[in-house]
C-alpha cells in the first residue's frame, strides 16, 4: 500500500496535474448546474405567508389563539429522515405562517402522544438543543439554494440561531456532511412556548431588519424539522432524505405570498458601557478601575447589504477559551467568540482546507491569546445579485510593546450554476513602528478558490469539487502584491463523495516554504500532502439497538517539496456504532510515521529540565476506543483512550466528561484530561481539568462558570457570568474572572498565588430605526 501512495503522490506532485483536473472539471457545466433538470426527487413544497390586516396582531405566548392563525393554511405531513427514512413522522407537527410591515410570524403545533415524555433541558440562548425535543427551521431570503438563516426553539422556550452559507451543512437532521452552521450569530427575534396535554406549541416573531433579503422577491426558500429525542426521530417537511438535510437551503420548500415588508430606515444603534475592577499583582501598579463606552453602529445599504461600524470595541463578556494540552509541533486553532468578527463571517469563509486559512479572525486584535485595543472597525456583508461582498477594516491600538497595526479584509464571490462559487480574497496588514523598530513592509495576500457542487450526480447523490490558490508577499520587502513566489504560495484540489451510506474525498495540497498569511493560519509549511479518505456507514435494519455501523480509513501523505517522506498516518476505523438510543461506540488504529528534520521540545520543566525529541525517523502504532452516552438523558457521559507507541516510547492518554442535569435549566460539567508519556528521553505526564456549571433561571436571566486547570501553564483559571438579555439585542452582564499560578512542582498539589483578578460589568442597549 505504501509503494501505491508514494507514487501517487509523486503523480500528483506536478501543479500541471492539478490545473488539468480543473480544467477537465469546469466545462462539466451540466453536471454541476442542474439548470435543466427538474427539481429534485423531493418536488419543492410551499407554503402561503398570510398578511395580517387593520388591527390583527399577535401576542407571544406560545399559545396560537387569535382568529388570524386559522386564515392559514399550515405545512404538515412531515416525513420521516431517520430512523426510517421516507415513512411519515410518528408525531404530527403543523406549522402556520403569518407577516406584517415589520415581522413574519410562525405558530407551530407539536403534536405528542405521550406528552409526559417530551424531554426540555436547556434554557440557554444559543445552547445546543440536539439533547431536547425541538423544532427547526431555515430560511432561504434570497432564494438562492446556498445560503440562508437557521432558528431552532425547543418546549421551553430557548431560543437558537446561526447562518448558513456555501451550500449548508446537508445530510442529518442535526448532522452535517458540508459546512456546519454558524451558530455564534445572534439574530434579534423572540420565541415563546408553551407544553399541554396536545404536546407543546410555539410562537416565534422575526423583525424583517433582522434578515437581510431581496425586496423583490415575493418567495422565499424555508424548510421545517423536527426532533422527537426520546425516539431519536429525526422528520422534515422538505428535503428529508439523509443526503439533503434541513441545513441543505438547495432542498428548501417554498414560501409565498409575501410582499410589502419593510426594514424601516435600516439604521441601528448599540451603545455600550462597560466599568470594572482589575489587579495585576506583577505589574507597578497592580489595582485599576477601568472604565469604557463604545458605539455600534450598524446600516442597511441595500436590504441585502450591511455596513457596520464599531468604536472603542470592547469584548468583556466574551468567554474564556476552552484549555487544550498540545503534544504535536504544531499550533493549536481556536474558535472565534468577538461579535464583530462573526456578524457576516459566511462571506469570508474561504475553500475547506483544514491546515490553511487565508484569514483568520483572531489575528486581530489579539497576541498571544491577550487582548489588544480595537479603536475602530467597519465591515461590509451581504449580497447584490449574484454576488456575495464582504469588507473589513480595523484598527487596534498600541498596547505594551505591539504597535499600532491596521487590517484590511475583502472578499467576493459570485454564485455558479445552482449550488457552486468561485471567489477572491485580499488581506493586508500594516504594522505601524515601535520604539525600537521602523514600521515594516505592509504584507499582503491574496487567493482564488473555486467550490462545485451538485446533490443530483448519479441522481441525487452528492459530488463536490473545490481548488484554491494562496500568495502573499516577502515579509521581509515589499515585492509589491501581485508578485508571485512558489516560497510564499500554496494550492490544492478536493474532490468530494459526501453521502450517507458511502463517503469519501481525495485532495491534494502544497505549501511553500515561506508560505505564512499574515492574518491567516497555517499548521506548518514547505510540504506537499495527499489526502484520501473513505468510509462506509451501512444501517443494519436485522439489529434493533443498531441504527448505524461506521467503518473508515483516512490517510495523510507528505512529503517535502523535494518529494521526499515527512509524514504518513494511517487511521483505520475498526468499527464504528450509531445506537438507536442515541449513543455512539468506536475503535481503531492508528499507524504513524514521522521524518524529524529538527529536534523540538515536547515538554517543559524547570526543576528536571525540559524533554527534546531529537531529530530522527519514527515509526509508531497506536489505538484508540471513543464513545459517548445519548446526550437526552439526564446523567450523559464520553470516554475517549488512546494508547499505543509515542515518538520514542509509549503514550497512554485518556479524556473522561460527565454531565448532569438534575433540573430544566441546571447543567453541571466535568472532565478530565491525562496523559502519560514515557520516552528514551524521559518520562512525563500531563493533566488538565474543568468543571462547568450553568443555571438559566429563564431563557432570559442565565448564570453560568467554569474553573479549568492544566500542568502545563500551570494556570488555574476561574470564570463567572450573569446575563441578563433585557430584550432582544440589550443585554446586562456581570463577569468575573480570576486565574493563579500553581508554584508546587509536585503532580496535583497546589500552592496557588493570584496571577491576575478582575470583576467587570457590561450594559449595551439596542436602538433600531
Amino acid at each position: 500500500m505504501m509503494s501505491i501512495i508514494s507514487g501517487l503522490t509523486r503523480f500528483v506532485c506536478c501543479r500541471r496535474v492539478a490545473f488539468i483536473c480543473a480544467i477537465l472539471l469546469v466545462p462539466a457545466a451540466q453536471l454541476w448546474s442542474g439548470e435543466d433538470l427538474p427539481p429534485g426527487p423531493d418536488n419543492p413544497r410551499s407554503i402561503a405567508a398570510v398578511r395580517l390586516e387593520g388591527g390583527e396582531s399577535i401576542r407571544l405566548d406560545g399559545i396560537l389563539d387569535e382568529p388570524a392563525w386559522r386564515q392559514a393554511t399550515p405545512a404538515t405531513d412531515f416525513l420521516q429522515q431517520d430512523p426510517d427514512e421516507g415513512e411519515p413522522a410518528t408525531e404530527r407537527t403543523e406549522v402556520f405562517i403569518l407577516y406584517d410591515r415589520d415581522n413574519l410570524y410562525l405558530g407551530v403545533m407539536l403534536y405528542d402522544s405521550d406528552p409526559d415524555g417530551i424531554i426540555a433541558y436547556q434554557k440557554q440562548r444559543d445552547a445546543r438543543i440536539n439533547t431536547d425535543d425541538r423544532f427547526l427551521w431555515i430560511l432561504d431570503t434570497f432564494l438562492d439554494g446556498r445560503t440562508g438563516y437557521f432558528f431552532e426553539t425547543n418546549p421551553a422556550g430557548v431560543m437558537s440561531d446561526g447562518l448558513l452559507g456555501g451550500g449548508g451543512g446537508g445530510g442529518g437532521g442535526g448532522g452535517s456532511f458540508r459546512f456546519p452552521v454558524n451558530k455564534s450569530w445572534d439574530g434579534v427575534w423572540e420565541a415563546r412556548s408553551t407544553r399541554g396535554a396536545y404536546g407543546w406549541s410555539a410562537e416565534v416573531r422575526i423583525p424583517f431588519r433582522t434578515l437581510n433579503f431581496d425586496p423583490s422577491l415575493d418567495t422565499w426558500g424555508i424548510n421545517f424539522s423536527r426532533t422527537v429525542v426520546r425516539k431519536n426521530e429525526e422528520s422534515l417537511w422538505n428535503g428529508y432524505r439523509r443526503n439533503q438535510g434541513i441545513f441543505e437551503p438547495v432542498h428548501a420548500g417554498r414560501l409565498t405570498g409575501l410582499q410589502g415588508m419593510s426594514q424601516g430606515r435600516g439604521l441601528e444603534a448599540k451603545p455600550y458601557a462597560v466599568g470594572g475592577w482589575r489587579n495585576m499583582p506583577e505589574e507597578e501598579d497592580p489595582t485599576s478601575l477601568p472604565t469604557d463606552a463604545g458605539l455600534d453602529l450598524t446600516y442597511s445599504v441595500t436590504p441585502s447589504l450591511r455596513a457596520a461600524l464599531t468604536v472603542n470595541t470592547d469584548f468583556a463578556e466574551v468567554e474564556v477559551d476552552r484549555r487544550l494540552v498540545n503534544l504535536t509541533r504544531f499550533p493549536l486553532w481556536f474558535p472565534e467568540r468577538r461579535d464583530f468578527f462573526l456578524e457576516g463571517s459566511g462571506v469570508f469563509g474561504f475553500a475547506r482546507s483544514r491546515n490553511m486559512n487565508p484569514y483568520l479572525s483572531r489575528r486581530i486584535g489579539l497576541v498571544e491569546e491577550e487582548p489588544i485595543p480595537i479603536t475602530y472597525g467597519t465591515r461590509l456583508a451581504g449580497q447584490t445579485g449574484r454576488y456575495e461582498l464582504g469588507f473589513i477594516q480595523v484598527r487596534t491600538g498600541r498596547h505594551r510593546t505591539v504597535p499600532t497595526e491596521d487590517f484590511t479584509i475583502a472578499r467576493v464571490k459570485r454564485s455558479l450554476f445552482q449550488q457552486s462559487s468561485i471567489g477572491v480574497i485580499y488581506t493586508r496588514r500594516a504594522t505601524g513602528s515601535s520604539d525600537e523598530n521602523p514600521a515594516p513592509p505592509d504584507r499582503h495576500t491574496q487567493g482564488f478558490d473555486l467550490d462545485l457542487k451538485t446533490s443530483r450526480f448519479l441522481g441525487d447523490k452528492n459530488l463536490e469539487f473545490q481548488a484554491f490558490l494562496v500568495w502573499h508577499t516577502d515579509p521581509v520587502r515589499n515585492d509589491g502584491i501581485l508578485s508571485f513566489s512558489r516560497d510564499f504560495g500554496s494550492h490544492g484540489v478536493t474532490l468530494g463523495y459526501p453521502n450517507d451510506i458511502w463517503n469519501g474525498r481525495i485532495s491534494y495540497s502544497e505549501f511553500g516554504a515561506d508560505f505564512d498569511p499574515a492574518i491567516g493560519f497555517v499548521r506548518r509549511n514547505g510540504y506537499r500532502e495527499l489526502s484520501p479518505r473513505i468510509e462506509f456507514s451501512p444501517r443494519p435494519r436485522s439489529i434493533p439497538a443498531i441504527r448505524q455501523f461506521m467503518f473508515d480509513l483516512d490517510i495523510e501523505y507528505l512529503t517535502d517539496l523535494a518529494n521526499r517522506l515527512q509524514t504518513r498516518r494511517i487511521d483505520l476505523g475498526l468499527f464504528g456504532i450509531r445506537f438507536e438510543s442515541g449513543g455512539f461506540l468506536s475503535m481503531g488504529a492508528v499507524q504513524l510515521f514521522e521524518h524529524l528534520e529538527e529536534e523540538f521540545t515536547i515538554h517543559e520543566d524547570d526543576v528536571h529540565g525540559d524533554i527534546v525529541i531529537p531529530e530522527d525517523d519514527y515509526s509508531t502504532l497506536g489505538w484508540f476506543l471513543r464513545g459517548r452516552s445519548a446526550s437526552r438523558r439526564p446523567i450523559a457521559g464520553d470516554i475517549e483512550i488512546n494508547s499505543g507507541q509515542f515518538w520514542s516510547g509509549h503514550r497512554l492518554g485518556y479524556e473522561l466528561g460527565l454531565m448532569l442535569r438534575p433540573y430544566p435549566g441546571v447543567s453541571l460539567g466535568g472532565e478530565v484530561e491525562r496523559n502519560d508519556v514515557s520516552l528514551l528521553e524521559g518520562d512525563f505526564a500531563t493533566d488538565l481539568f474543568r468543571l462547568t456549571s450553568e443555571w438559566h433561571i429563564t431563557p432570559w436571566i442565565s448564570v453560568t462558570g467554569s474553573l479549568q486547570y492544566d500542568d502545563v501553564s500551570e494556570i488555574m483559571g476561574l470564570y463567572a457570568k450573569f446575563r441578563w438579555i433585557i430584550r432582544p439585542g440589550s443585554d446586562l452582564y456581570f463577569v468575573y474572572t480570576h486565574n493563579w499560578l500553581n508554584l508546587d512542582e509536585q503532580p496535583l498539589r497546589f500552592d496557588l498565588t493570584t496571577n491576575s483578578q478582575g470583576v467587570a460589568s457590561k450594559i449595551n442597549y439596542t436602538f433600531r430605526f
